[in-house]
């Protein structure tokens, strides 16, 4: 059978799904990963500064150039122009805002990112701000430990109050936090992340992995709820909308055992119902297996903290890549995230991974778990909940080694988006309410401690020049856009 010519087979393949008409697409970004710029008008350190600067990431990358974002937005607005989409996600730099975290306001910092929302407008792209995505202030890890003390929640939200102010008149979209689950478990956990703190003493200087990943996540969620309070107290003239990102795979039974569909269940609970509980939930607290499982580690909420954080959210923000299979397991270990689980979880079911691995060593394709995790959401939090799709792509296999022009042609990515998107109007269908989607990312960027092995852009950056290409996904993208 001949093969159709590539933009043909993406004309069809739109042409197959229909989203709802007020359904919106964007692409992601986020402050460090691609502004560069790290000391240039002003800003601060930040704690990737700190780790990077440290040799902690791969080939000892650095964030310090990344795409030039800073300097290049006008530019970068023009790509994001052809694309086609109308929604942008990006992140402020805390330490460009305040550049020791709190007091004094950097102008600089503040004129960049009026400038940048303005272009953006002019552009017709809506801006959505996250306020905190990981590239927290080195000063307040310094003298908090990050999140590990309660006066971290009123520095955040006094950074917040003070974006709501500065630019909610123009920015409508608000998300507090991404991934509180990936700060927690890889920056306090296992301390691939900044500010790489970890029980293992051969591997992270400080931390104690046991308990400080259940600390640092209260005191997130309680920081993003300070945040919200003061929003739709202060705020609501401003007529906008206001969440936090959650990230999750999907957990998918080994077998059809009791145990390990229930094991899967509290893979779940503990990936993502640890922070969407206490804000979507019933109860306004921790999945009853953490409080089972981890007992006195888990920290308690006051009941004014439980009324706090109930309904801090006007929309459920997901962040979904990859799924695996779970499995139930007795195994008894030293206490800690991955033994209290009281699983296994692995991409293998009798030596066949569940999906194609992508560049990523954690990213296997597995589209029908976009459809999965929200049904799961859907199901545990209510038929109101609204969803938003904030992050979701891959990396291909040995993209960064090809070619440019081999690059660009990257059709593992169309076929990710291709089917993931299938997937995701499948979930619409079945009376989910989405109402936008975010492709991670608008470009190749800093991927965190993996430093530019891996390249997750729908537009190629070749990092000596500069330079951005348009890979197929990014036609693939832009065409099913414009078929909607």
């Amino acid at each position: 059978m001949m093969a159709l010519p590539f933009l043909l087979l993406a004309s069809i393949i739109s042409a197959l799904a229909q989203f709802p008409t007020d359904f919106f697409w964007g692409t992601a970004t986020a402050s460090y990963q691609v502004e560069g710029a790290w000391n240039q008008d002003m800003r601060g350190p930040s704690i990737w500064d700190t780790f990077s600067h440290a040799g902690r990431c791969y080939n000892n990358d650095t964030g310090d150039v990344a795409d030039d974002h800073y300097n290049r937005v006008k530019e970068d607005i023009q790509i994001m122009k052809e694309l086609g989409i109308s929604h942008y996600r990006m992140s402020f730099s805390w330490t460009r805002i305040f550049p020791t975290g709190e007091g004094h306001v950097n102008q600089k910092g503040v004129d960049h990112y009026n400038m940048e929302i303005n272009a953006l407008l002019a552009a017709g792209i809506t801006p959505f701000i996250t306020l905190f995505h990981w590239d927290l202030p080195q000063p307040f890890q310094d003298r908090y430990g990050g999140w590990l003390q309660a006066p971290i929640q009123d520095k955040f939200s006094a950074y917040a109050e003070f974006c709501f102010k500065t630019f909610g008149d123009r920015v409508k979209h608000w998300l507090t936090l991404n991934e509180p689950h990936t700060v927690a478990i890889n920056g306090y956990y296992d301390g691939v992340h900044a500010p790489g703190r970890c029980s293992d003493r051969a591997m992270c200087p400080q931390g104690d992995g046991v308990t400080e990943p259940y600390i640092v996540a209260h005191n997130m969620l309680l920081s993003h709820a300070k945040a919200v309070k003061i929003y739709r107290e202060k705020f609501s003239h401003q007529n906008g909308s206001i969440g936090l990102a959650l990230d999750s795979a999907f957990g998918v039974p080994l077998t059809d055992r009791p145990a390990d569909v229930e094991a899967a269940t509290r893979f779940m609970e503990f990936f993502v119902g640890w922070f969407a509980d206490p804000i979507f939930g019933k109860d306004g607290d921790y999945p009853a297996s953490m409080r089972k499982n981890v007992g006195n580690r888990l920290p308690r909420f006051s009941p004014q903290e439980k009324n706090l954080l109930k309904g801090s959210a006007d929309f459920f923000a997901l962040n979904h890549y990859t799924s695996s299979y779970i499995s139930d397991t007795n195994r008894s270990g030293t206490p800690g995230y991955n033994n209290d689980q009281k699983l296994i979880s692995s991409p293998f079911k009798n030596g066949k991974p569940i999906g194609p691995r992508a560049d990523s060593p954690w990213l296997y394709v597995y589209p029908p778990g976009i459809a999965g995790i929200l049904n799961w959401l859907h199901k545990r939090y209510g038929p109101d909940t609204h969803f938003i799709i904030t992050e979701n792509g891959c990396d291909v296999p040995g993209e960064n080694q090809m070619p440019i022009p081999v690059a660009l042609k990257d059709t593992f990515r169309v076929n990710y988006y291709k089917d993931y998107l299938y997937y995701l109007e499948t979930a619409i269908k079945q009376g989910i309410k989405v109402k936008g989607y975010f492709a991670w990312s608008l470009m190749d960027n800093f991927e965190w401690n993996d430093g530019y092995h891996f390249r997750f852009g729908l537009h190629y950056v070749d990092y000596t020049t500069q330079r951005r290409y348009q890979k197929d996904s990014a036609k693939f993208f832009k065409n099913f856009i414009t078929s909607q």
